[in-house]
């Protein structure tokens, strides 16, 4: 049985490279591998010939949904198929059908000649099936711990989708808009040249050097398309507008973000997902669901891009698909989902396997009446030992399999011995040190006492173990600006004592004894220096800082203590002290879109590479609060945070008495509440056949295994991607186990297991079918971001475009029914996945605009590396929610619509959120009702949001509360109003529209990657 996707069939045929706008950075393909990661061997595929202009499909708009279109029964002729990039589709392993339709020859799943299906041939696709089919009955797999896992089924059989899902629309009216579209009229050979308006992947993005085929130089001049005015063959009159009349297509007959959401959350929301079945795919992370961990750990912990992995490397290469799992070891769970349980066998330890060092799991298999154990990451056989023995039962289990966590459940601690100790001795609680730059700026503005007033609170608040009375984190405290003051809190002291140290080159702490307190203890004397700091700096006219001393001195300190922690510095500008680490302004516009450009974002090396390796190596965390007023070289300054675990927080041109305060100190109570562990190191093991090979986050590696952390959050996820050294098997499918030691807040040592077991597939189809979209993306954004570092960023781009095309090529021609050149095919699992590429490639990191901050450009790099799945999902799709119509008696939040322009209207009151923004767009015709009851004034002149005590005020702010309390980091709120200058900010994230800063809409890049995939595929 053939399979269909998503089709969506655009009116143009091949046009030439590079041409219509389409900066090169959608040009022709790369000389690199596009398989997941930048740089390799060369691709197979052919560059495709340019300037060909094909026949076209006739523009129409038809939406079919119904079985799938027969296959065209005439095949390409064979010289055709000798040169086709894509091998035909590998046989159908043992209980599948074949690939092809059942009534045709072997090649009727290859791609049949560009032409449309006969007249009255039925377009559509199978009914949608459900996500992924039950569990079969019948004995577990060996190994598997008792795991349900699917495999061939009767032909019909309930549960077991015989068939990969999809959704079939044709969409013949997507129209590029600004390169000639060749129509052909009915019957007829002639082509008549038509032209739409103005150019969609221009804008900024088209800079110097970014000329191809049919693109000369900056103004794109090129054959057919003359200078800016495009004055040329194709001028805009009516005479030269022959043609039939075009039909704009209807927004809605494309995949819609929200309606996948909204779909997945009917389906599967509300409901129980359980973790029994080997490679599953879960619900989507923006659904509602509860998990419950039956031997594979939640999704919450592990994520994968697709959940049944190729059996070859030759096939993963072909489908160009990456193999990743995002893994976010300390992801808060639920109130109704139980924690994890903690195991302690003693000073004997964790039970590992004696060759591969795996750790007792639910993949390893009992055997010789439960006296040895086979593994089941590498097969080799180990003893039990005597008091970890258990008898077996009548199926080969454990007798106490639902007593132990290690055995029946996916994710669980270890206490660890003093062997995981460093220098085998126990762990010390860790500690919290407080650096506040006290320089003129600082000062002056409020910043410093805002700080001081807000710890003498906070500071009751510091995170402690389940049930313990009070928290065992010790806290110290530094001020600085060109030199550094210690303070002594001690106890015993009736006032604070303050050390100086001004030489910067040989850094060192003045004291040992009082530096680091019990807050408990220490409190009044505490709370005496918050007192008096702002007061002692209040006359300083110092404005040069130095940053990397007292990066050191926080390092020092903790190394004195012997324990591990997290330094806290409240930072406003560039460092110009004479002092090591002083940095200059390296922010040059003019290198934008140029090979150089990627030096912007590269940490200058030397001194702050050393700190990192120092803070790793120590167990020291930094997390950074930046409140520049201009540049300060983000690139250099959050490099150590970020190699170390840390967060970056930057708060441009900040002013206490506005929002900024309240965006400030909602950020650093989470920061500091947050559960945590300390001086971490992480290990991916897998089963035989692939390995881990590439890692990306806020990490640093000293080898190619062990990934370490000074520190790891429940925000903070690492992308592991995985590749084949040998082949994987069906039967067995593919294991992976994550295992994280760390130090508890209370200074424990303990060992942090996640598992998790997925399917392997000879079939293409299956890869496609247990994709994750959101997943995929996660992966896209942390490899594209790293690359930037080293490629210039159109290379960069291309690079993305070209993968795209390479994997809905392949599905297209492994996995499709054949059908008319002129479709675009999607398969169902992945029909988003253009948007949101799309979008990545207009964030502020990719898009070479001398508009945007190179300091912002460069956060937003690396707080995207330390991201999980759900971050990157609603960074690259926010959520647009109408508030105009909201039934303020519900507790259910309104529907969000499609992120895009034509879904604001005049009258309307929109919430838009991605996690780092917050907006309230009104529009112009706002009934003032509405304005009254929101804002408690009549009109929109000046406004701010209040707290009213009515429904539609309470109802806003009960709304903007719950989304400040999921996400990671806190967001300031944003009013805007239509037509004000501000709302280029806003319409900034509606990113179906085409970008401000350069970048494609939505459906242009939809047409533009469906010509790349008839490249590829001709």
């Amino acid at each position: 049985m053939s399979q269909q996707g998503y089709v969506a069939t655009p009116p143009y045929s091949q046009a030439q490279s590079g041409m219509g706008g389409y900066p090169a950075g959608f040009g022709s393909a790369p000389s690199q591998p596009l398989y997941g990661h930048y740089g390799g061997q060369p691709q197979s595929f052919p560059v495709p010939p340019t300037g060909v202009a094909l026949k076209v499909v006739r523009p129409s708009l038809v939406i079919a949904v119904g079985p799938p279109p027969a296959p065209i029964s005439q095949a390409l002729p064979t010289s055709h198929l000798a040169q086709q990039p894509f091998h035909s589709a590998p046989p159908p392993a043992m209980g599948h059908p074949p690939l092809g339709s059942p009534c045709t020859g072997p090649q009727s799943h290859r791609m049949p000649s560009p032409q449309s299906p006969p007249a009255g041939q039925p377009m559509g696709g199978p009914p949608s099936m459900g996500g992924m089919g039950r569990p079969y009955p019948g004995p577990p797999p060996p190994g598997a711990g008792g795991f349900q896992q699917f495999g061939p089924g009767a032909e019909g059989q309930p549960g077991y989708p015989q068939q990969p899902q999809g959704t079939v629309v044709t969409m013949c009216a997507l129209i590029s808009r600004d390169c000639p579209v060749f129509l052909p009229n009915a019957g007829r050979q002639s082509l008549t040249p038509v032209l739409f308006g103005t150019g969609q992947f221009g804008g900024q993005m088209a800079g110097p050097g970014m000329a191809g085929p049919g693109m000369a130089g900056p103004g794109m001049a090129g054959p057919g398309m003359a200078g800016p005015g495009m004055a040329g063959p194709f001028q805009g009159g009516a005479a030269q507008m022959a043609g039939p009349p075009q039909k704009k297509l209807d927004p809605d007959s494309i995949p819609s973000t929200t309606q996948v959401i909204e779909d997945d959350q009917a389906k599967r929301g509300g409901q129980v997902y359980a973790t029994n079945v080997r490679g599953q795919v879960p619900p989507l992370v923006t659904t509602n669901f509860t998990v419950q961990d039956q031997g594979n750990a939640s999704p919450r912990y592990m994520r994968c891009t697709t959940y049944s992995f190729p059996c070859t490397a030759d096939l993963a290469k072909q489908c160009q698909v990456p193999l990743a799992t995002i893994i976010k070891p300390f992801a808060t769970v639920p109130k109704n989902e139980t924690p994890l349980y903690v195991v302690n066998h003693g000073e004997a330890g964790p039970i590992r396997c004696n060759r591969c060092k795996a750790y007792m799991c639910p993949y390893m298999q009992f055997i010789d009446g439960g006296r040895r154990f086979q593994c089941g990451f590498c097969s080799c056989v180990n003893e039990v030992p005597a008091f970890y023995f258990q008898h077996l039962d009548h199926m080969g289990r454990r007798v106490d399999f639902y007593e132990r966590p290690e055995l029946s459940l996916g994710s669980y601690e270890f206490v660890a011995t003093l062997d995981y100790c460093k220098n085998n001795k126990s762990a010390s609680p860790p500690a919290y040190i407080f650096m506040i730059d006290v320089s003129y700026a600082n000062v002056k503005s409020g910043l410093v006492r805002l700080i001081c007033e807000e710890l003498k609170t906070l500071l009751d608040n510091l995170p402690r173990e389940e049930g313990a009375e009070s928290s065992t984190v010790k806290v110290g405290f530094v001020t600085y600006n060109k030199i550094l003051h210690f303070y002594n809190v001690k106890s015993a002291l009736a006032q604070p004592q303050m050390m100086v140290v001004s030489d910067m080159a040989e850094m060192f702490v003045p004291l040992l004894d009082g530096f680091l307190v019990n807050f408990q203890e220490s409190c009044s004397v505490i709370n005496n220096l918050l007192d008096q700091i702002p007061d002692m700096f209040a006359d300083t006219n110092e404005s040069e800082t130095v940053f990397a001393p007292v990066i050191q001195a926080g390092v020092e300190a903790l190394k004195a203590a012997e324990c591990s922690g997290k330094l806290f510095i409240f930072h406003s500008s560039i460092p110009t002290a004479e002092a090591p680490g002083k940095l200059k302004n390296r922010d040059d516009k003019k290198l934008i879109n140029t090979e150089k450009e990627k030096t912007l974002f590269q940490p200058q090396k030397g001194l702050y590479e050393q700190l990192s390796k120092d803070c790793v190596a120590q167990g020291c965390s930094v997390d950074l609060f930046l409140f520049p007023s201009q540049y300060v070289d983000m690139a250099t300054m959050g490099d150590v945070s970020t190699h170390t675990g840390g967060t970056v927080h930057k708060y441009s041109n900040f002013q206490v008495q506005t929002l900024d305060g309240e965006h400030f100190l909602s950020d650093l109570r989470k920061d500091v509440r947050k559960a945590i562990g300390f001086d971490a190191i992480m290990r991916v093991r897998t089963s035989t056949g692939f390995r881990a090979t590439d890692f990306f986050g806020a990490v640093h590696m000293n080898n190619t295994t062990d990934v370490e952390m000074a520190a790891v959050d429940c925000d903070k996820a690492v992308t592991v991607e995985f590749k084949h050294d040998d082949t994987l098997s069906e039967e067995t499918g593919a294991l992976m186990q994550c295992a994280l030691l760390y130090t508890t807040i209370s200074g424990q040592r303990r060992l942090r297991i996640h598992n998790l077991s997925l399917n392997c597939s000879s079939q293409l189809s299956e890869l496609y079918k247990s994709c994750e979209t959101d997943a995929l993306i996660n992966f896209f954004a942390k490899s594209a971001y790293r690359a930037m570092l080293n490629q210039p960023l159109k290379t960069v781009r291309e690079i993305l475009v070209n993968q795209t095309a390479h994997m809905l090529a392949c599905y297209r021609k492994n996995c499709a029914s054949p059908s008319a050149a002129s479709q675009l095919i999607l398969p169902d699992a992945m029909k988003v996945f253009p948007i949101y590429m799309n979008s990545l490639m207009k964030t502020g990191p990719l898009v070479g605009s001398a508009e945007l901050s190179t300091d912002d450009r460069a956060h937003q790099r690396l707080s995207v590396m330390a991201m999980g799945v759900e971050e990157t999902q609603l960074l690259l799709y926010p959520r647009l929610v109408p508030l105009h119509n909201m039934d303020v008696a519900s507790d259910v939040l309104p529907a969000p619509v499609r992120c895009s322009e034509e879904r604001l209207t005049d009258a309307g009151m929109f919430l838009l959120e991605n996690g780092h923004s917050l907006f309230l767009w009104l529009g112009q015709a706002c009934t003032p009702e509405l304005v009254q009851s929101i804002f408690n004034v009549p009109s929109l002149a000046h406004i701010s949001l209040p707290v009213l005590d009515n429904p539609q005020s309470k109802k806003l702010r009960s709304m903007i509360e719950a989304l400040l309390d999921q996400r990671p980091k806190s967001m300031k709120l944003l009013i805007v109003r239509q037509k004000d200058r501000s709302e280029m900010l806003f319409r900034q994230h509606l990113v179906e529209d085409k970008g401000l800063h350069g970048g494609a809409s939505y459906m242009d890049f939809l047409c533009y990657v469906h010509r790349e995939i008839r490249n590829l595929l001709t």
